[in-house]
């Protein structure tokens, strides 16, 4: 596949590194040298340096023949993105995707405006890294999550501690203890991270401490599951965010409207606490302050709330202040972490959840780079796997046999599926039958296979 990338920021430096890995064929532009140089020397690409929406630097760099344009310019005013992203349209690319930082651009009605005008996805890091958030404070006993048909089938993420009841058992002795307490739960161990490593397990894969369980189950099965586990479901009432950064902002609005007990946002820079006091709802108690100072923090009574995000865009603070608060009895705590070398490192020291904007965003645009019977692609925190929710085509090779039968790549595995109204978990002789809806989690070599499967 030939992608082409204009801008080698942090997020199309990501995507051009993973895109190359996978077997595409990347060009990237940019008018930055510097941006330029470095992504020369660390990663199998072809780089262009040049003017930004410049239409020969796009007929030149191949655009007629480009299978995916993406245009992720790191501009303050993005609509550069969307210019350039129209001109690769009209110069032949068969698809294009434009990078965002205005909101209003994401309504219905908008969408389908640019929808119209050529452009196939326009994407908000930002947006999504909020919609992260909230999921993870809504699933608050697990460290991720993922919904299947408005949350009839769920993915979750758990990290086993030092006093996990799992920790004697494999996955065979742990489907009996459920099935004990509750006969017709439906689940299915999906994978463990182990050591930054992902297992696809068998039944006599025993657990270990500090393992990562990706379980998939139905609705009715997932407090039963939370319960073995040796978690438990958090209330969140009262919520303070460290950093004033646009991901702070869009969280604190949306948690104002939920109507909480306290939405607290703490910031750094008094001229910026000023500006957020006037534009947030006043629902959110916007305070100026220093986010590495415990001292100020035990004063804005740090102890008495149940979450704590840190999103302030720098990841030692994030990291550090997020320690800091699990430390002194905070029971969940988030923090943005862009570095990709930092998530490991902040799972290990107590974080619960971590939220990236480059795998967010490389979650949404690798769907471009498969078949169209992907109708999403979601990155989970832990692993370097993928989740994907593939609509079975008629006559596709996935639906001409039982499961057990079909030549499934070993590292890939499917954990439930949606039919019409009804969902249930996937076992060796379940059929998929045509239109419908397969969540599968794969490793990142087994994922061009599985797509064959599907079409």
């Amino acid at each position: 596949m030939k992608i082409i990338i204009e801008g080698a920021g942090q997020v199309g430096s990501h995507l051009a590194k993973m895109l190359s890995i996978e077997g595409s064929d990347i060009t990237v532009l940019d008018d930055d040298p510097e941006r330029i140089r470095a992504l020369a020397t660390s990663a199998d690409v072809t780089t262009v340096l040049g003017p930004n929406s410049s239409i020969g630097l796009l007929r030149d760099a191949g655009c007629a023949s480009a299978d995916l344009f993406i245009a992720v310019n790191p501009f303050k005013n993005q609509s550069v993105n969307i210019v350039s992203a129209l001109l690769a349209k009209k110069l032949g690319a068969k698809r294009v995707i434009a990078r965002i930082d205005d909101e209003n651009y994401l309504a219905p009605e908008n969408k389908l405006l640019f929808k119209d005008m050529g452009l196939d996805l326009v994407f908000y890091p930002e947006k999504s890294a909020s919609d992260e958030i909230l999921g993870m404070l809504r699933h608050s006993a697990s460290t991720d999550s993922m919904d299947f048909a408005r949350g009839k089938l769920q993915l979750a993420v758990f990290k086993l501690d030092d006093d996990s009841p799992l920790l004697d058992m494999n996955v065979k002795e742990f489907a009996h203890k459920v099935k004990e307490q509750k006969e017709d739960a439906e689940f299915r161990i999906v994978a463990i991270s182990r050591g930054g490593k992902t297992i696809i397990p068998s039944y006599d894969t025993g657990f270990k401490y500090h393992d990562y369980l990706y379980i998939i189950s139905l609705r009715d099965a997932m407090s039963t599951l939370i319960k073995y586990v040796g978690k438990d479901q958090i209330e969140i009432r009262r919520v303070m965010i460290l950093g004033g950064s646009e991901i702070g902002v869009m969280v604190a609005g949306r948690l104002a409207a939920q109507k909480l007990d306290e939405v607290k946002l703490i910031e750094i820079d008094p001229k910026r606490c000023r500006t957020l006091s006037a534009a947030l709802p006043s629902e959110v108690n916007v305070t100026c302050g220093d986010a590495r100072d415990s001292d100020f923090l035990l004063e804005e009574d740090l102890k008495g709330y149940q979450a704590v995000l840190a999103v302030t865009g720098n990841d030692e603070v994030n990291i550090l202040t997020c320690v800091a608060a699990k430390k002194m009895g905070v029971p969940r705590v988030i923090a943005q972490v862009e570095n990709l070398d930092y998530i490991r490192l902040a799972e290990e020291m107590g974080v619960d959840s971590v939220v990236n904007k480059k795998l967010i965003t490389a979650s949404r645009i690798y769907k471009f780079t498969l078949s169209d019977k992907v109708r999403s692609v979601r990155y989970m925190s832990g692993t370097d796997a993928e989740v994907l929710e593939y609509t079975a085509a008629p006559g596709s090779k996935v639906t001409r046999d039982i499961l057990k039968n079909i030549d499934f790549p070993p590292d890939a595995i499917i954990g439930g599926i949606i039919r019409g109204g009804d969902t249930f978990i996937a076992v060796g002789h379940t059929r998929i039958e045509p239109y419908d809806r397969v969540a599968v989690f794969a490793l990142p070599d087994a994922v061009k296979e599985v797509d064959k499967l599907f079409k």
